[in-house]
């Protein structure tokens, strides 16, 4: 047998490029359905499996990154968002929101097809490349359970997207050890750091946002200027290792 078919949900309100998207990606492989708004994005999902989710920022009825909120509240399918103009301030909302790559309209399908593939490869390697024996990483208080790809602070959940995930999982494999930015981008987000990108950043910073809300403590991750980020244990004279944080924490 083959591998299986990825189904996806291409999720915009332009009726000719959502045809031209099927039809594309459909010759790529993949199945495709689609939705006109938020609301019936949100049914399709709830209703049926979806592989990855194409979501329109600028939707009639509630937008993309309101769509991806509630998604969320419920769901992990990655969400690759399309933004207008590729603004940056478009990006960094999808990112926090929880998508998994962004793609500036307009584009090139062909550059969607790449985006599409590198985004499954990541999300089915994440799901099926754990051992078979559960094996755990952790620091402080702050445990990543590999084989079920869950996070632990003191024994309580901690909600992560994948790609938030991924930044954890490689800081805490490399614990002690600066990672670059593009390092980090090709990592969690699967393509090289392009100029201007903050994208990373924002990752970051939401990624030390929903630990410290969690309680997470014994270590920090800490923002080099010019270097990276690292993974450290928190210093002794203040009790504290993030002197040097993104500008993004102090948004």
């Amino acid at each position: 047998m083959g591998a299986p078919v990825p189904q996806l949900l291409i999720v915009d309100d332009d009726r000719a490029l959502a045809a031209m998207l099927v039809e594309y990606l459909e010759m790529q492989g993949c199945h495709v359905l689609t939705a006109g708004s938020g609301e019936q994005a949100l049914i399709e999902v709830a209703q049926q499996p979806v592989d990855l989710v194409v979501l329109d920022v600028g939707l009639p009825g509630i937008d993309g990154f309101e769509t991806l909120r509630r998604l969320r509240l419920e769901h992990t399918v990655p969400v690759i968002m399309l933004t207008a103009r590729g603004e940056e301030q478009d990006r960094i909302a999808g990112l926090t929101a929880g998508a998994d790559d962004y793609l500036p309209k307009p584009f090139n399908p062909l550059e969607l097809a790449a985006r599409v593939r590198a985004v499954l490869k990541r999300s089915s390697a994440s799901q099926t490349t754990a051992p078979l024996r559960e094996s755990t990483t952790g620091f402080g208080n702050l445990v990543l359970h590999d084989k079920r790809r869950e996070v632990r602070v003191a024994g309580a959940p901690v909600p992560l997207t994948a790609t938030e995930l991924r930044v954890l999982e490689t800081l805490l494999q490399r614990q002690g050890e600066v990672l670059s930015r593009a390092e980090l981008t090709e990592i969690a987000v699967g393509r090289p750091l392009e100029p201007y990108d903050r994208s990373i950043d924002t990752l970051v910073s939401k990624l030390r946002r929903k630990l410290a809300l969690a309680g997470a403590h014994g270590a920090e991750i800490r923002n080099l200027r010019g270097h990276g980020y690292v993974l450290d244990a928190l210093r002794s004279d203040d009790g504290r290792a993030g002197d040097e944080r993104s500008s993004e924490d102090h948004a």
